[in-house]
Order: structure tokens, then C-alpha cells, then sequence
């Protein structure tokens, strides 16, 4: 058989920026029906199994990242507005917001506080090297700010982008069960709670699973989050002696 053709044709989809472009939203769409399948399984997230699908793809096509971003730039670049379209629930509950806006900023520098500590505190006592002690320390806030508070504290942004991403994910499978356990049946409190702890990924599962009104509170959460950490962390970084 002849794979003469094949190959040239593989040679001119892999020269073109849509093909990455094109490869991120078939297994988007991919990840979506298997998390349909497992029933939205949290394992089954659709960001983690399209991402799973997008290495597997590159490692088998051997293809270097600068690569494939250069056709994945064009969604890269939706991530700005798509952050800020969050302020569209919020404003639609604005007077909720201004009502609990106090205890919920109480609530999210108890969160990071202690989010912190005990990252920073069983990382020492684990023995871990300094570099990824500090790596892990931002990892409860949304990936751009988590690996920019990482690499000003000396860790390594994307050993933190990584922890970013399983920190969401064990947060969307835990974090549902405490709130069961612990009897949280406002979706205010269910929203804000997913934000505080699992960020961007909890955000999105309370817009899917729980309700606009807890995706807003999430996406509150998640910013309020991100903007006091860059402040907050520093300082108990240095009370650990780093």
C-alpha cells in the first residue's frame, strides 16, 4: 500500500495552525461526551480528559508545544473575555452580593489562610524541597495568578499550573460530599465554597451542576481569591523562613 499521499498530507495539516486549533475542539467535544457518559463524573472532567486526549495526540505525532500553541492561541485568547463574562451573574445578583459581601471576604482570607499553612506546613514536614514547597503554595487560585505568585515567590509556575489543575479536580469530587455532609443546601454558600477551593474548574462545575446562582458566587470566590493571595501569601511564606 502506498502511504505516499498520507504522509503529504500530514506534512501540510501538521504546517497549519488550524490543525491544533481544530485538534482542541474535537477533544473538547470528546472529553463533554465522555463526561455525559460517566455520568459528569468529576474524574471525568471534561478539562482533564481533553487534555489527556491533547498530550496523547502530541506524544504520538511528536509535537512540541510552540507547535501546537500556534493554533491554539486563537481559544487561548477567549480566556480573557471568558473571565471577565463573569461578571454578568454577578451583577444579575448584585444586592445578594453587596449583602454578604463582608463575611464572604472573612470567609476567603480564613480560606487562603489556612489553604496555606497546612500546604506549606506538611510540605516541610514531608521533607520537601523548598522550590516545590513554594510551588505548591499558590496552587488554591486560578492558574494565571497562581503561576505568577510562584514564580515571584522562586517555585516553578508549571509544576503550580499542574497543581493548580488537580487541586479543581479534587475539589469538584470532595467538595460536593462535605457539603452534604455538612448540610450546605444555599446555593450561595455551595458556589462561593467551590470557588474558594477548587477555582476556575469548581466555578464551572457550579454553572453545569449546581445553578447560575452558585456559578456567580464561584466566580466571585475565585477572583476575591486569586486577588487576596497575591497579598496574603508572601507574608506567611516568609513567617515559614523561606
Amino acid at each position: 500500500m502506498n502511504l505516499a499521499p498520507l504522509d503529504a498530507l500530514w506534512v501540510y495539516l501538521s504546517a497549519s495552525p488550524l490543525l491544533h486549533l481544530l485538534l482542541t475542539l474535537v477533544a473538547f467535544l470528546l472529553a463533554t461526551a465522555i463526561n455525559r457518559l460517566a455520568r459528569g463524573a468529576s474524574l471525568a472532567h471534561p478539562v482533564l480528559v481533553s487534555i489527556a486526549l491533547i498530550i496523547g495526540f502530541l506524544w504520538l505525532t511528536d509535537t512540541d508545544y510552540p507547535t501546537y500553541f500556534e493554533g491554539a492561541q486563537f481559544i487561548h485568547f477567549l480566556l480573557g473575555p471568558a473571565t471577565v463574562a463573569l461578571a454578568v451573574p454577578l451583577f444579575d445578583h448584585l444586592d445578594r452580593v453587596k449583602q454578604m459581601l463582608c463575611p464572604r471576604l472573612t470567609a476567603c482570607c480564613v480560606g487562603i489562610v489556612t489553604a496555606v499553612t497546612t500546604t506549606l506546613g506538611l510540605s516541610l514536614s514531608l521533607g520537601a524541597h523548598t522550590q516545590v514547597a513554594l510551588s505548591l503554595a499558590p496552587k488554591s487560585v486560578t492558574s494565571p495568578i497562581a503561576m505568577g505568585i510562584a514564580e515571584k515567590l522562586g517555585g516553578i509556575p508549571s509544576r503550580t499550573a499542574g497543581l493548580v489543575l488537580l487541586t479543581g479536580t479534587l475539589g469538584c469530587v470532595v467538595g460536593p460530599v462535605v457539603m452534604r455532609l455538612a448540610g450546605a443546601r444555599d446555593d450561595t454558600v455551595k458556589g462561593f465554597t467551590m470557588g474558594l477551593s477548587a477555582q476556575g474548574i469548581g466555578t464551572a462545575f457550579c454553572f453545569s451542576s449546581v445553578s447560575t446562582l452558585a456559578g456567580a458566587f464561584a466566580g466571585m470566590s475565585m477572583g476575591l481569591t486569586g486577588l487576596l493571595t497575591a497579598f496574603i501569601v508572601p507574608p506567611i511564606v516568609r513567617l515559614f523562613g523561606f
